[in-house]
Formats: structure tokens, sequence, C-alpha cells
């Protein structure tokens, strides 16, 4: 004897509409999920530009690092036409810094271990101390990192040069301090700087989880252009 299966107003049975009902509610919570998902990747894929800017009726003028003129561990001149078209970390330091530069070269060398490789990306470490930090000086330090210097340059030059870059471009601490164990006082961080030379990130360079931050947040400037 045949079954005869009650079917639905819509032509279907009980069990297949509720079927498509769980179906269509697994749908739209997917299409959900993916669309919040897109919106946290692209929220993440943004770097805010940081420093004053000027706005116009047309234009957006941000923050850019200021003309500079150093020379590198190799006597080599270092210019912003040296790191255009390139991204860069950069940083302040002494040699005989005995507080936190020691932390900051081991932060900064793992950044380095990361980008040593990568056309794209330069190192910039400026010393505060160059009475101190001669050419000659800088050159066996980048040698004991075992370092190439076309990747990570160790910059010395005037002592008022470097305090006023740091102070209007970079928008850190560094100057002299008889108050402080070392003579001088100045900040740990990182600076991620894009290929237009402005201030993309500030990173704490002695703490481990910013510096993974930095890394990271270098990948998303490459894909950003």
């Amino acid at each position: 004897m045949n079954r005869i299966r009650k079917q639905s107003a819509g032509g279907y049975t009980p069990a297949t509409t509720s079927f498509i009902s769980v179906l269509r509610s697994a749908t739209g919570a997917l299409a959900v999920f993916l669309l919040l998902a897109g919106c946290v990747e692209q929220k993440e894929q943004r770097l805010p530009i940081l420093g004053e800017k000027d706005i116009s009726a047309t234009d957006t003028v941000y923050h850019t690092i200021g003309h500079f003129s150093l020379v590198d561990q190799d006597s080599m001149l270092v210019t912003n036409e040296t790191v255009e078209g390139k991204i860069y970390v950069a940083d302040f330091f002494f040699t005989s810094c005995r507080t936190i530069c020691p932390i900051m070269k081991t932060q900064m060398m793992r950044v380095y271990e990361k980008v040593k490789d990568d056309p794209e990306v330069l190192l910039v470490s400026h010393t505060i101390d160059p009475e101190y930090d001669t050419v000659a000086l800088l050159h066996d330090y980048a040698d004991r990192l075992g370092v190439k210097s076309d990747k990570w340059h160790f910059l010395t030059g005037s002592k008022d040069s470097i305090y006023y870059l740091a102070q209007t471009s970079y928008f850190v601490t560094a100057m002299e301090d008889e108050a402080d164990q070392d003579g001088f006082i100045h900040s740990g961080a990182f600076l991620l700087i894009d290929k237009k030379g402005r201030i993309r990130g500030k990173y704490d360079g002695t703490k481990q989880e910013d510096v993974d931050k930095l890394v990271q947040d270098i990948a998303v400037l490459k894909k950003l252009g």
C-alpha cells in the first residue's frame, strides 16, 4: 500500500521545508560572518599617519621627516634621498648606553633578521652621542653585530642637527642630561616611516610585543604601497 506524504502549500514536505529554513539561516549567518571578517581585515590593513597635517579644500598635506644629511658607519653620506622610496625603521641610541639601548639593540636585531633580504626596507639608527660614536666606532659596532651596512645605517653627525631631527621630525626625546647616569636621555621608540617619509607607527623598542606589531605593520605597509 502506497503511503501518501503531506505537502506544504509551497509544494514541499514539512521535512523539506524545515531543511530549507535551516539552510537559509546558515547561509545568512555565513554571509554576516564573511562581511564582518572583511571589515576586520580592512581595518587591520589601515595604518595611521602620525603628526600634524594641513587640510585644504583640495588636499591634505601630512607631516614628513625633515631634511637631514648624516654619515654612516662606512663614511657614506645618508640623506633623505637615500631612504626615498623605501620603508624604514628609525631609532635613537648611543653605543655606551647602559640602560635601554642593549634591549633596543636586541629587539632591532629581530627586525633586521626579518627584513635583511627585503630590498624595500631599511633600518636607520642615529647616535645621540656623536662625539664618542665616531664613524670608526660605529663601523666596529656594526661589524660586531654582523649586519650589512647597506641595510642598517648607523648615523653620526652634528649633535645639534641630530637632536633637532629627533625632536621636530620624529617627535622623540634626544638630549644631554647631566642628571642621567650616562649623561643622555632618549626615547626607546622605533618609528616606522613609509616611502613618502611619513610616520606610520611608533613602537616601544624595549617591548617584544610592540616590536612584533612593528614587524606585522611593515608587511601591511608593503601591501599598501
